[in-house]
């Protein structure tokens, strides 16, 4: 028998129930080939990779996790449209081979849209440890569909599922057919009618699955009632059959028919089970539930949850701080190279004092922002995640949300924007709106370079503890602004939830790596865009109008050798009052004080002025008043600013350590750095984020009121933060 021509690319489509293993089964089959966008036409994330296998080139395509293919939330009219409109040449359905009868839910959805499918049986090892024994092959013969045994976490069964891919493409499986469930007599005969009116335009019919289509308009699905109404004549006529179809059998089954037609699936599926499945006496006692005893117990869950986030911050701060030596040491000799090559003049300052210091100054941190979106991503594929949203339940009720809540707050550690996209994924749009508002009160990575940078330089030893207390504060403020918005903004009962437990999972370290890079991705893109664009303003604004000052460690050429005598020269030029035996460490001074001078006559320095007398009552001063409206655009550009505007004079290839010295010669104390910590946590959340508000409210309203409140209840908070600590003493 000839196999049907060899495609470019075979496209399959991976679908399944959140928690299934989906995505650690992308990442085993593309591994780094994979890149993430997003859906055309929402901010849904799309996630493609390739694999090459027995000389074909296969084009993987992650769909989002989704419990039905009913169009209820975003992801499951992703994942519809997907697999509607594109018609991958497979389907590959990631099953939970530990809780069949839930995600053959979706199985049997597909099976009605006739796609060419397989079952990926994942956790198989879970499946076995709790007695649970699988025909595979009956179970295959009763839907038509060919069954695969995987385990994502151990990286087996990959091959397996590949070649079955590669047979069913080319259909030389004997197992896939297309059956039909059966809903019983009264449904399948007015499914009969709506496909009779919709088979009055064959190519109708040759587009679609007839018999899915009658389906979903038993089930009153809008999207499908839309595109059914561009048919034109036969759509009017569908749709009115489909009408009266509902009609009937709600006077016959006194209930809806999209609930009938759900217990009609589970009654299918619970017979399948009867013949498949065999649950013996369990081997192993139940993992999961064990651990679960301990983790979410009512009174020792809620501290062991904050021991895990602060041992994250600590792991971030403590194991960071040695690559980031590494790094800090790179840009240094990198400036120094530059200098060296480079006659002194405005390219020189921009590169080096711009560019290299300004970018520099942000890019050390890497390490630290890899260390938090590992740990997120050890919560996440360990199952830990539904846990905390599990245990932050009760706190979430306070402020009138539930704990699926959580975990776009809990998201908001590695990055707003995405976390406030993962709203809505919530039902109720009052809790969307709610959430989307406190969410960046959440401290992002972004901020985390502020924090480390002032930690570091005030607190030494106790900078894992202090970076710890702001993101506790965050935390404290997202709760009480959100009971606040709750009780006046958003008043309303609470939308029912029940949070699903997924089995503990032993993570792999490939998948963990892939999550990081990810995400991290994020961070790296803004060092080639915003944050280099950013460097550069800020060195232009800093450096003109130019004076009659020389900048640093530039030398008029004078016939003399000493470098001393040349800055004598400078100063003495510069009508600076000199006397021949300063020492070298007075010259430094004075250079300091020369290029602080500069610095305040510059655009920079006068903007900080004119707005210095707003923050004044928060003990910041012009410079630091600078660094908060440059954080706007992205909170990194906030060090890359006091860069530029504390550490100068200070040597090239010192520019990490100068900046520290110079932070602690400035007067600012440790009250202030906290302060400044505070108010980069709460005021107005980066450009981004902001863009991402507007998107996912669609409403300039709320933007404006998310931006207004942010920046009044950051300067109050810091404001009694500063003043009440100069009363007690600390300051």
């Amino acid at each position: 028998m000839r196999t049907r021509v060899k495609k470019e690319a075979i496209t399959i489509a991976l679908t399944g129930n959140p928690n299934s293993g989906k995505t650690t089964i992308f990442n085993n089959l593309t591994g780094t080939r994979q890149h993430v966008g997003n859906w055309p036409g929402v901010t849904v994330e799309k996630k493609m990779g390739t694999v090459f296998h027995n000389g074909h080139r296969l084009q993987v395509v992650d769909l989002p996790g989704t419990y039905s293919l009913t169009a209820y939330s975003i992801e499951e009219i992703v994942a519809r449209r997907f697999l509607v409109d594109s018609k991958p040449d497979v389907v590959v359905d990631i099953v939970d081979a530990s809780n069949l009868e839930r995600n053959l839910y979706l199985a049997t959805q597909l099976i009605e849209m006739g796609v060419k499918l397989i079952l990926a049986l994942n956790m198989a090892d879970v499946a076995e440890a709790r007695g649970h024994e699988i025909d595979a092959e009956s179970l295959g013969t009763l839907l038509g569909v060919p069954v695969v045994f995987t385990i994502g976490t151990k990286n087996q069964g990959m091959k397996e599922l590949l070649d079955k891919v590669l047979e069913v493409v080319e259909d030389r499986d004997t197992v896939s057919r297309h059956i039909h469930i059966s809903y019983g007599h009264e449904l399948e005969k007015e499914i009969k009618k709506i496909q009779d009116v919709i088979w009055r335009d064959p190519s109708v019919g040759e587009r679609f699955s007839t018999r899915w289509l009658a389906v979903k308009l038993l089930e009153n699905d809008s999207a499908v009632q839309e595109r059914v109404r561009s048919f034109g004549e036969i759509g009017k006529q569908t749709l009115a059959q489909a009408e009266a179809s509902r009609e009937r059998l709600g006077e016959f089954y006194k209930d809806d028919a999209e609930m009938v037609l759900t217990d009609q699936r589970y009654g299918f599926i619970g017979g399948a089970l009867k013949e498949v499945l065999k649950v013996s006496a369990k081997s192993k006692l139940d993992l999961s539930r064990q651990v679960d005893l301990f983790l979410t117990n009512r009174i020792l869950g809620f501290p062991v949850f904050i021991f895990f986030i602060w041992a994250m911050f600590q792991l971030t701060f403590t194991v960071g701080a040695y690559p980031m030596e590494w790094i800090d040491a790179g840009v240094s000799w990198l400036g120094a190279v530059v200098s060296a090559l480079l006659p002194a003049g405005l390219l020189q300052d921009l590169l080096v004092d711009g560019i290299i210091a300004g970018v520099g100054s942000v890019i050390i941190f890497l390490p630290n922002i890899l260390i938090l979106f590992f740990c997120i991503a050890v919560f996440e594929d360990t199952g830990y995640l539904a846990r905390a949203a599990f245990i932050m339940d009760r706190v979430m009720h306070v402020i009138g949300l539930h704990g699926k809540s959580f975990i776009p707050l809990l998201m908001g550690f590695g990055c707003n924007a995405p976390a406030i996209m993962a709203t809505r994924t919530l039902e109720s749009e009052r809790d969307r709106l709610l959430s989307i508002l406190i969410n960046p009160l959440i401290s992002c990575s972004a901020r985390l370079p502020v924090y480390i940078l002032l930690a570091g330089t005030f607190f030494g030893a106790s900078a894992g503890n202090v970076i710890f207390s702001i993101y506790a504060l965050g935390i404290a403020l997202a709760i009480t602004m959100g009971k606040l918005f709750s009780v006046t903004l958003f008043r309303g009962d609470i939308a029912p939830f029940v949070m699903e437990l997924p089995p503990y999972r032993a993570p792999t370290l490939r998948s963990l790596l892939i999550h990081m890079w990810d995400r991290s991705q994020i961070f790296l893109r803004k060092m080639s865009g915003v944050i280099l664009v950013g460097s550069i303003l800020v060195w232009v604004l800093s450096s003109f109008p130019r004076s009659p000052y020389l900048p640093r460690g530039q030398a008029v050429e004078r016939g003399t050798t000493s470098a001393t005598q040349e800055r004598l020269l400078t100063l003495a030029e510069s009508q600076q009052p000199v006397s021949p035996l300063m020492s070298e460490d007075n010259l430094k001074n004075l250079d300091l004080n020369n290029e602080m001078t500069r610095l305040e006559g510059s655009f920079l320095g006068r903007l900080g002025h004119l707005v210095q007398p707003i923050f004044a009552p928060l003990g910041f001063d012009w410079r630091t008043s600078v660094a908060v409206l440059t954080g706007f655009v992205a909170k990194e550009i906030v060090v890359s600013t006091l860069g530029v505007l504390y550490a100068a004079g200070a040597d090239v290839n010192e520019e990490s350590e100068a900046l520290r010295r110079s932070l602690r010669a400035s007067g600012m104390t440790p009250l202030g750095a906290y302060t400044l910590m505070a108010f980069v946590l709460i005021y107005i959340p980066c450009l981004a984020t902001v863009a991402v508000i507007r998107r996912e409210t669609n409403s300039w309203k709320w933007t404006g009121f998310s931006i207004g409140y942010s920046l009044v209840l950051a300067w109050m908070v810091s404001f009694l933060i500063y003043q009440g600590g100069r009363i007690i003493g600390l300051g």
